[in-house]
């Protein structure tokens, strides 16, 4: 059984990047230097139940549920936290982001500017090269414990990197995730892995998603090439 799941695991590893896709990301790897982290916000805030809505920044539509402020705040201070830490690009925090948006919308008195554009006018602010944003789609806290469930977590979300200068939308990815045991989904032994064979809570399977999210934008540490180490210089003849 062990060696089917190995099997099964290996045949649905993530695709790698095609040539096109490699020089896009390294395109941008060299164009973003500096990033507005406008965080997280909940796509739903209130309602009795699950709605469609749409992403005012993608288009996109999602089935969403209204989440809390306090996996928002989680969710931002998560983002930020990981992008520090990885040190890719210059960084303007959520809180700074969110003071001289509060200004534009004050300031927009005809209401005139699409969120997009309110994204951009905060970029440019800053003079960023790119501003991150994402919603929260859903987040169903696990009932249960680390070995039994009534409910399992459930977390979903995206993130969208914006250009200030055009409104260009640069990148974005979105996790989508419901723990199931191992049995139940072959093809996910990766989270399987990380959580050590238990039942993960909310904040734990949206940190596994961020991570992955992470991963996959421009310049991530994974898409970095290793400067050549430095040679050594020969020691000189008396």
């Amino acid at each position: 059984m062990l060696l089917c799941i190995l099997f099964v695991w290996g045949c649905h590893k993530d695709v790698k990047p095609t040539a096109n896709q490699s020089a896009y990301q390294a395109r941008l790897q060299e164009e973003i230097k500096k990033v507005v982290v406008m965080g997280f916000q909940a796509a739903m805030t209130e309602g009795s139940g699950p709605n469609l809505v749409q992403n005012p920044i993608t288009g996109t539509s999602f089935l969403a549920e209204p989440v809390d402020e306090d996996a928002v705040r989680q969710m931002n201070e998560a983002l930020f936290s990981k992008l520090m830490k990885d040190k890719q690009w210059a960084l303007v925090s959520p809180g700074q982001a969110r003071g001289v948006l509060a200004s534009i919308i004050d300031g927009d008195k005809k209401m005139e500017k699409t969120p997009r554009g309110m994204l951009q006018s905060v970029g440019k602010t800053f003079e960023a090269d790119a501003v991150l944003t994402g919603h929260i789609y859903r987040w169903q806290k696990r009932l249960g414990s680390d070995f039994a469930v009534d409910r399992p977590a459930s977390v979903s979300f995206d993130l969208v990197l914006v250009r200030p200068s055009n409104g260009a939308i640069l990148w974005r990815s979105h996790f989508d995730k419901t723990q199931k045991s191992l049995f139940a989904d072959l093809f996910d032994f990766d989270t399987y892995v990380k959580s050590a064979g238990r039942w993960l809570t909310a904040e734990k399977l949206a940190d596994i998603g961020l991570e992955k999210l992470i991963m996959k934008m421009p310049g991530a540490p994974a898409l970095k090439k290793e400067a050549p180490a430095p040679e050594k210089e020969k020691d000189k003849e008396p």
